[in-house]
């Protein structure tokens, strides 16, 4: 007898995104609201918010997510003592599967939190279009991107909503409570850990992060965070995060983006005397050379 193929059966298919943001408001930030055709979620990263969804109102905190049905209008303000974080995903979808996510108010685990994350790192790589803008209303694919991301984003998206139904239809959770959080991004193992920090790095590439503000967000001790970086990176924390910092700018001199100055000040570093003192640590030499050693390779191969 020989072999025959199986078709499996797929709940729901994702094959156009509309926007993916990554917010980091101010305090007392008031948005007045919208509704459109396509389905969105909005997820708290950080402080707290007041939401309007059709006619109730609800608050979230970091580590839940909401979700908006096409036509639903909706509205927030933050709330609380802390400027919030917020990732907001939208896209195109019919599916009747997502009929469980009409209104649903959810608490993330940390296996839902760090699909969030990949989805967001993912997204840098594979969009020219800031995340942070939110009067961006289509986005730009990088030409240089690279190969798989876009189609990482989709995955990723799909398997977070599959994780969230399933997970939820097991236990008999209804989607509209707001259960205890499952466990700590720090309660993690280490290497899960290590991975949804690189994430949070990458989407702040831009930023100028603090390691105690690191350790806040994963509610983790330093002493531990630095333990694992140094066993897996060999070095710590921010000292990594400058590397990866570094590296970016490699890509965007090499893009011929930037000059030195303007760069220094996009990546965040307190002047551009720091910038390149850190770049020739990193790399053995200085901007300024590192450029010249571009253009001289780009002439040597026309």
């Amino acid at each position: 007898m020989g072999y025959e193929s199986t078709r499996l059966r797929r709940e729901f298919q994702i094959d156009e995104l509309v926007t993916i943001h990554y917010f980091e408001y101010p305090l007392n930030f008031v948005f007045h609201g919208e509704a459109h055709g396509f389905w969105e979620f909005l997820y708290v990263d950080r402080g707290s918010i007041r939401v309007t969804a059709g006619n109730q109102e609800r608050t979230l905190t970091a580590g839940q997510a909401i979700f908006h049905e096409p036509w639903e209008f909706h509205a927030f303000r933050s709330v609380g003592k802390r400027p919030p974080n917020l990732a907001v995903f939208s896209f195109l979808c019919d599916s009747p599967y997502l009929e469980f996510f009409r209104g649903a108010v959810l608490t993330l685990s940390g296996e839902e939190r760090g699909l969030i994350s990949k989805i967001l790192a993912n997204a840098v790589e594979c969009f020219s279009t800031p995340l942070h803008v939110p009067a961006v209303e289509k986005m730009e694919l990088r030409p240089d991107a690279p190969a798989g991301c876009a189609q990482a984003i989709l995955l990723y998206l799909e398997l977070f909503l599959l994780t969230v139904r399933r997970a939820r239809t097991q236990t008999s959770e209804s989607p509209h409570m707001l259960p205890p959080l499952e466990e700590k991004p720090g309660d993690l193992p280490p290497r899960e850990l290590l991975a949804q920090v690189l994430s949070y790095l990458e989407i702040h590439i831009n930023d100028r992060l603090t390691l105690p503000e690191i350790c806040e967000a994963f509610s983790i001790s330093r002493s531990r965070l630095e333990r694992i970086f140094h066993a897996e990176k060999g070095c710590g924390v921010i000292d990594y995060f400058i590397k990866m910092k570094i590296d970016r700018a490699k890509e965007l001199i090499r893009n011929g983006a930037m000059n030195i100055t303007e760069l220094s000040y996009h990546l965040s570093f307190t002047s551009p005397q720091y910038f390149s003192l850190r770049f020739k640590r990193c790399t053995g030499m200085s901007p300024r050379e590192f450029q010249s050693s571009v253009k001289e390779l780009a002439l040597h191969f026309r």
